[in-house]
């Protein structure tokens, strides 16, 4: 299984008066895990446009089981769970002294192929290759 883990503390930007991290900036700490994710198996975003491909966010899922606060320190967990027609991307984010899962959620991203923009219905070569799934 590939997976990458990030350690944040959440800033004063980032909450709201009551001190509590406003739902929209999971979205970036969980970007801050897939790049690490993506960067652990050699294949990061220039390198995605260099293989000759994007890969946007076609679907985004966010369940928010405990808040986080300011200046807490947290753990935030890419999985790479699907890769054959599309990458899903699994995330948790959980308070790195207790453990406690505080957010979860899923990105699903597709491949594009940039010399006609048109969506993949398969995963290219390049991300077996990068996973390790072929020879």
């Amino acid at each position: 299984m590939h997976e990458a883990e990030v350690d944040i503390i959440i800033p004063f930007h980032d909450v709201d008066m009551m001190a509590i991290c406003w739902h929209g900036h999971y979205v970036k700490y969980f970007e801050l895990a897939r790049c690490a994710l993506f960067d652990k198996i050699d294949y990061n975003y220039v390198q995605m446009r260099d293989s000759g491909y994007a890969w946007p966010v076609v679907d985004l899922r966010i369940r928010y089981p405990g808040p986080t606060t300011f200046n807490q320190k947290v753990t935030v967990k890419a999985t790479i769970i699907e890769w054959e027609n599309r990458l899903k991307i699994n995330y948790e984010l959980r308070d790195s002294q207790t453990a406690k899962r505080l957010t979860k959620g899923y990105t699903v991203q597709v491949a594009v192929d940039m010399s006609n923009q048109e969506m993949c219905f398969e995963s290219p070569e390049v991300l077996y290759e990068k996973l390790g799934l072929r020879p």
